[in-house]
């Protein structure tokens, strides 16, 4: 009997509570792995809105873009290389990361709970159903299966050490802390005044994936236009970005500027969102080419008015705008345009500047860089140097990326790998 009480009183000693703060895609995959792996343990996720997943139901267009094929991204020997170009800030964490939870594992991961996924031609990763829906609900549904406790309308508001070494959680609509073992942050970006009794670092937070506002364009004119294949960059640096590019009635969207915007993310914050923006519309083609594509073209059409003779990647209706820019006549015939005017179409065409006056401050436009500083965490487990069993996954820390599913693979890949270390501690 006497054995028994002892036995008792060390499982009572056991480490079990898991708290995770944050049920977006890194907080609700890792407390799923984390029960898979220990049924016994107590996880508990707190969201301080009225429902979890939330941006996953809305990434992708409602469509879910939940990974990438990574191609171009991954050498002969199947390494991660040139992670910067998908991960402008913690390309090197990601790396490690992705080498334990790949974005193979994640496809598999989801299909083996029976989501059918899709890889796109432009190399991104979707249900087949096209359903965000689909991917919340089975996490939900996995969540509920497995024992995970979700806490909805829960804002944390300290975080304190107790003399057990172990955590209490305050929130705001609770008198009483709540004792913790292991502590989670999977809150996103923004800022964590939580954390400020622990005296952790954190790099500013600020927008990373936004489209811009123009002035003196003819956004109105060109609103819901797109150009497949665009060079885009910021005046006066190297800083470049291609893909599509849309026309918005505010000024220009598409993957080719939010990329852009997530590469320049600090630097157009200190710029105040204001500077030059300039567009090969051409696909990066150099003005050489352009120059003799855009002759032959004017020669085989000399006798027709320049109105209809265009690139056949633009539209008309842009093509009118370009001439106007220009100031080339509607009425003139293609083999009427002078050495001149044919170096403007060629300049406009390659390099057509166009002025940034700000940025869309729309609510889809949620991705933020900063948070935890990298330096403060372990590579291996994001446990924090300074406070054993605290860690943090997904956009909490300094890690975010361009749009293609990169960001929700991070918060899959991180989730999984903070799971994995507790369970193996």
């Amino acid at each position: 009997m006497r054995g028994y009480i002892c036995m008792e009183e060390e499982l009572k000693k056991e480490k079990n509570i898991v708290s995770i703060i944050g049920a977006g895609a890194a907080g609700c995959f890792c407390a799923i792995e984390l029960k898979c792996r220990m049924p016994n343990m107590d996880v508990h996720v707190y969201e301080r809105g009225t429902k979890a997943l939330a941006k996953v139901a809305v990434t992708g267009g409602g469509r879910c873009n939940l990974t990438n094929s990574f191609s171009g991204f991954i050498d002969d020997y199947g390494r991660y290389t040139d992670l910067q170009l998908a991960y402008p800030r913690g390309d090197k964490l990601m790396r490690r990361m992705l080498g334990i939870f790949s974005h193979e594992d994640t496809m598999k991961w989801f299909e083996r709970e029976g989501v059918k996924l899709v890889t796109q031609t432009d190399e991104c990763v979707f249900p087949q159903s096209q359903d965000a829906m689909e991917i919340v609900n089975t996490l939900l549904k996995l969540m509920r299966r497995n024992g995970v406790n979700l806490h909805l309308g829960m804002k944390l508001v300290n975080i304190e050490k107790n003399d057990e070494m172990d955590y209490n959680l305050f929130f705001e609509k609770d008198k009483s802390p709540i004792s913790s073992n292991y502590v989670i942050i999977t809150s996103g970006g923004g800022k964590a005044p939580f954390l400020q009794s622990l005296d952790i670092k954190m790099t500013e937070t600020l927008p990373s994936l936004f489209t811009f506002n123009l002035t003196g364009a003819p956004c109105q004119e060109l609103m819901g236009t797109v150009v497949e294949d665009t060079v885009v960059g910021l005046g006066g640096t190297k800083i470049k970005a291609r893909g599509p590019l849309l026309w918005t009635h505010w000024g220009v969207s598409g993957p080719a500027i939010l990329k852009l915007s997530s590469y320049a993310a600090r630097l157009l914050a200190e710029r105040e969102y204001k500077g030059t923006l300039t567009v090969n519309w051409c696909g990066g083609m150099h003005e050489t080419e352009v120059r003799e594509r855009l002759s032959e073209m004017l020669e085989k059409n000399a006798n027709k008015n320049i109105t209809n003779s265009y690139p056949t990647f633009l539209t008309q209706k842009h093509w009118l705008q370009m001439l106007a820019a220009c100031a080339i006549p509607h009425t003139q015939r293609c083999g009427a345009l002078n050495a001149t005017q044919i170096n403007r179409l060629v300049n406009t065409l390659t390099a057509q500047q166009l002025t940034i006056s700000g940025r869309c401050h729309y609510k889809e436009e949620f991705v933020t860089c900063g948070g935890v500083a990298l330096s403060e965490l372990s590579t291996k487990t994001l446990e924090h140097k300074k406070h054993k069993g605290l860690y943090f996954a997904g956009e909490a820390t300094d890690v975010d990326a361009i749009t293609g599913g990169f960001n929700l693979q991070a918060a899959w890949s991180m989730g999984y790998v903070v799971a994995k270390s507790i369970a193996d501690e």
